[in-house]
């Protein structure tokens, strides 16, 4: 899903206004099947997710994140240090659909 700058910057105000949590945690293996999965799961129920990556330099932490995004068919929302904001459409929960709909 495309997104435009102003959806971008509302999902990014919402993120922070529910102060979300990072859901998951990848560890200094990467990105097994288990993270995977996990990661599937939480955009699945959720739609906007907070994922902690470990410390890496910038062009790694740059491609784990795009490996991610393009795996699961998501949105780089925000990136700020070791945390990173993805967001996936659910069509069955539509929970932030007013948000990108104005």
């Amino acid at each position: 899903m495309n997104l435009t700058k102003l959806q971008i910057k509302r999902l990014r105000t919402e993120s922070q206004r529910l102060k979300l949590k990072p859901v998951v945690i990848i560890g200094h293996n990467g990105l097994s099947d288990n993270v995977q999965k996990q990661i599937d799961s939480a955009l699945g129920f959720h739609e906007l997710v907070k994922i902690r990556i470990p410390s890496l330099e910038k062009t790694t932490k740059k491609s784990l994140t795009d490996s991610i995004c393009t795996h699961h068919q998501a949105s780089l929302i925000q990136s700020i240090g070791h945390v990173i904001v993805v967001y996936r459409y659910n069509d069955k929960s539509d929970r932030f659909g007013k948000i990108l709909s104005n």
